[in-house]
């Protein structure tokens, strides 16, 4: 009734199991992963075929805790798990961040990623086992993916480096880093530290990268029994769209990237981009020769390599400054009077509004988690708003 394999390992003195082939049948790719007694069933469906009129790729990551996990129920009026928690965020971020990179170039398919922590020993965190857990599925999904690629979190205790460290031994670490990579290369880093040498952060991520190769290889014997055949995929082949482009716009493109003002700058994109459309509109009664996504796609790849060619003619950026100089910087404080503390920051045409409130032992956030609850004293609230 089942296609099940299991492949387990050693692995910073607790044993680690990827299973596939008994839970989420129906996904392309399943995997329950086991970290000591921490679980994570990550799971991922691709579609077959991209969405029309699609210029990016639309994969989503989402990281959720069940409090049943813990032995918990939830609180609130309808005993349920709510909105993402911040934790939930950052995590599904963590995981997004090394396997974005490796999708084929071009492949625009609409995928999903879920991964559900189902138990948690209080022990070790799964947002590692969540991506290690992702990469194994993926490697079996038959998606083109070129991984897989293995992660570790590295501590720092009594002089020495920690694979994957106990939660409760991280409060003793002066690091917690968190590498993700291939084989043969650092994808992401994340890290927080007590004021540790170069030397020794540098060391952390090389420690990291070897830690977490048995798991690659774990992943690569997993694959080797249970993967999925590879989907047929063949990144699109654009030079010729991008040939005609270049002799209609290539001047005025480069002309618009010189203009040092942005408003003003993107009003000359525009309105390259508004001859681009016009000159490989259909006439009336034909067949369109490219579709409105392949010129969009072109357009989009073509600007970059502008942006890039006038670097490297001229030495000077996208807004005027050579390659050495920063932009200018402008603080102030005290913008906003009546408040505990403001300030405005501006740099270039960036500019950040920042405002601080003191409070009590009262005002702390009551957060409830899966290792039980805690109070956070310190609160960022950070807001993108759409005039900005």
């Amino acid at each position: 009734m089942f296609n099940y394999h299991k492949v387990e390992i050693e692995w910073g003195g607790r044993p680690l199991i990827l299973e596939t082939g008994k839970i989420a049948r129906q996904a392309d790719g399943a995997v329950l992963a086991t970290y000591g007694e921490t679980k994570v069933l990550a799971t991922v469906v691709s579609m077959k075929e991209p969405k029309p009129g699609l210029d990016f790729f639309p994969l989503t990551v989402n990281y959720q805790e069940k409090t049943y996990a813990a032995g918990k129920i939830p609180g609130g009026y309808f005993k349920r798990e709510g909105r993402p928690s911040e934790k939930e965020t950052l995590v599904s971020r963590l995981i997004d961040r090394p396997i974005r990179p490796l999708f084929a170039e071009g492949y625009k398919n609409d995928t999903q990623i879920v991964v559900t922590v189902v138990q948690h020993d209080l022990e070790n965190d799964p947002d590692i086992l969540s991506i290690v857990a992702t990469s194994a599925a993926l490697t079996l999904s038959g998606v083109p993916f070129m991984g897989p690629v293995g992660g570790a979190r590295v501590g720092y205790i009594n002089g020495e480096y920690v694979l994957n460290p106990h939660v409760d031994e991280m409060q003793e670490s002066k690091l917690d880093l968190v590498v993700a990579g291939t084989a043969d290369a650092v994808l992401m880093v994340e890290s927080e530290a007590k004021e540790l040498g170069e030397d020794l952060m540098l060391g952390a991520v090389m420690f990291g990268h070897r830690g977490f190769q048995p798991v690659i290889e774990a992943i690569i014997k997993l694959a080797e029994v249970a993967a999925k055949d590879p989907r047929d995929f063949t990144a699109p082949d654009y030079s010729a769209l991008e040939a005609e482009m270049l002799k209609i716009v290539e001047g005025e493109l480069r002309d618009a990237y010189k203009i040092t003002d942005k408003q003003k700058r993107y009003a000359a994109v525009d309105a390259v981009k508004a001859k681009v459309k016009a000159a490989f509109a259909p006439a009336e009664g034909e067949e369109a020769k490219y579709t409105s996504e392949q010129i969009g796609t072109v357009f989009k790849e073509l600007q970059a390599k502008v942006v890039r060619w006038n670097i490297l003619d001229t030495g000077s950026r996208i807004d005027g400054r050579d390659l050495k100089t920063v932009r200018k910087i402008v603080s102030e404080v005290g913008v906003l009077p009546r408040t505990h503390g403001s300030a405005l920051f501006t740099r270039g045409e960036t500019q950040a509004l920042v405002v601080a409130t003191l409070g009590t032992g009262e005002d702390e956030q009551y957060v409830d988690s899966l290792t039980g609850m805690y109070k956070e004293k310190f609160l960022l609230h950070y807001n993108f708003p759409p005039y900005s």
